[in-house]
């Protein structure tokens, strides 16, 4: 029965076919698209390979496009009984841009300025 179950889930590549329609429809290059499908005990490994300009475009904001893709594929691994994961390979080389550093206002502070500690506590009218 086990054999069966996994003989099914080797020849299956629904999951394959799936993630490479819906990531060649949203990439800029789609001709660098190559997806590797791997199974073993743990379930089934599809692995995405793409031209690195096109990385934020799969991975969406916060990553919302790949948490999509995943929650999609999870539903065609129950239908086929198997547990499906998704991994987005990293271009070798590649540099994850930093944030830019925002320098955040202190407060609002009044702008006129203080002259000494004495007259900072007569502003606070203690």
């Amino acid at each position: 029965m086990l054999e069966d179950k996994r003989k099914t889930v080797m020849n299956n590549t629904k999951d394959k076919d799936f993630v490479e329609y819906i990531v060649k429809s949203i990439v800029d290059n789609p001709e660098d698209v190559k997806i590797e499908r791997t199974v073993d005990e743990m379930g089934v490994l599809i692995s995405l390979n793409i031209n690195p300009e096109d990385m934020g475009q799969v991975i969406g904001r916060q990553g919302s496009t790949a948490k999509s893709i995943r929650t999609l594929l999870r539903v065609i691994g129950a239908k086929n009984n198997a547990r499906v994961n998704f991994k987005i390979v990293e271009p070798e080389g590649s540099v994850r841009p930093q944030r830019p550093v925002t320098d955040r206002p202190v407060s609002n502070i009044s702008a006129t300025t203080t002259e000494n500690v004495e007259d900072a506590v007569n502003d606070l009218n203690l």
